[in-house]
């Protein structure tokens, strides 16, 4: 056997690297970022609240000023704390390990996220995927026998849901809340909150076992790579234990409590991009053969005939979407479309129809 084969396990040498292409010269429609900057006025003052910061120096392991700037300004309820991750994927990674007893289960609706499944594999917990319906919406009673059957530690619902942009029926998220109970702790991904305005982390005193899931990226801030959770205090206690000390590096610390003083700027460039969104929606669906899935995210899922034929010819016009067609059988001749600004949906909508 070779050195590979004896160290490292089985199912990591399975698995293949999470895959981002090169973008250089493209217009970026494949990764959910906003694309819109900050006004050049705040972009310095930033410059300068960064400038001032100690790089030598350790953050402060607490992070409380970063937390008590979060919870004011992005409706965390009183009382409830939060643990910081790098990233929202850092967060689901520290659940999984934090939950990886021997013989454990994570349950999540497919398609979804790809992370809630490698995240599960990596701290060595069995991945059950439930299908979705084939209009992408939750299938109730197949996630309830499942839960039934396998009692899962962890249930991942995205909400809306990537790559679907699906928002799923509250009611339903409820009899999933009640059906895990003291078995499993449902995480509710709010990534795409500020486009869906909706959302669960009004009703966290209400479920012990509900806990939402954050990250700041799509509102703008992909870059600085911070996410945050918030749920009941025993919970959160446990999840913050294996939480890395330093996770949350200073130049992100100082550029989040920066911007959410400024948070109003960002919520003005999601209002912007929901209009956005009704606007490429109802332009391709005035496409012959393109069918176009209702999206709650800053993205449109479309179908189209011969999708790897669009995508491919798409790229000649550099213009990078997400082809999400091998994900999953349900997302066959799939493709996701960031939305942008109209400049850039304009350039997409043109080389589209041109590659139709």
């Amino acid at each position: 056997m070779s050195l590979i084969e004896n160290i490292i396990r089985s199912e990591v040498r399975a698995l293949s690297a999470y895959h981002v292409p090169d973008s250089a010269g493209f217009v970026k429609l494949d990764a959910m970022e906003n694309p819109y900057t900050l006004p050049e006025a705040l972009r310095l003052e930033l410059a300068q609240r960064l400038a001032a910061v100690a790089l030598n120096r350790y953050p402060l392991p607490s992070y409380s000023a970063l937390k008590a700037a979060i919870s004011a300004r992005l409706g965390v309820p009183a009382g409830f704390e939060v643990v910081l991750g790098n990233g929202s994927d850092e967060l689901i990674s520290m659940v999984s390990v934090a939950c990886a007893k021997p013989g454990a289960k994570v349950l999540a609706p497919v398609p979804g996220f790809v992370m809630y499944a490698m995240s599960a594999r990596f701290a060595g917990l069995e991945f059950v995927g439930v299908p979705l319906h084939p209009d992408f919406t939750l299938d109730k009673a197949a996630m309830l026998n499942a839960i039934a059957e396998h009692q899962p530690a962890i249930i991942y619902l995205a909400y809306p849901n990537n790559p679907t942009g699906t928002l799923f029926e509250v009611t339903e998220i409820e009899e999933i809340l009640r059906a895990a109970g003291d078995t499993g702790v449902v995480i509710v991904d709010e990534a795409y909150q500020p486009f869906a305005q909706a959302s669960l982390m009004p009703r966290l005193a209400e479920f012990s076992n509900l806990v939402v899931m954050r990250t700041v990226s799509k509102l703008g801030l992909a870059g600085i790579r911070l996410g945050y959770m918030s749920g009941n205090h025993a919970l959160m206690q446990e999840f913050e234990k294996v939480r890395p000390p330093y996770n949350i590096n200073v130049l992100t610390q100082a550029a989040a409590e920066f911007v959410l003083e400024h948070v109003a700027i960002l919520d003005a460039q999601a209002a912007e991009l929901r209009a956005q969104r009704g606007e490429l929606s109802a332009a391709l669906a005035t496409l012959p053969g393109v069918q176009v899935f209702p999206s709650a995210a800053n993205f449109v899922l479309i179908r189209v005939a011969q999708a790897e034929q669009v995508f491919a010819k798409l790229l000649e016009q550099k213009i990078l979407v997400k082809n999400v067609g091998k994900m999953h059988s349900l997302l066959e001749n799939c493709l996701r479309i960031t939305v942008s600004t109209p400049q850039e949906n304009a350039l997409f909508l043109a080389a589209f129809i041109a590659a139709l």
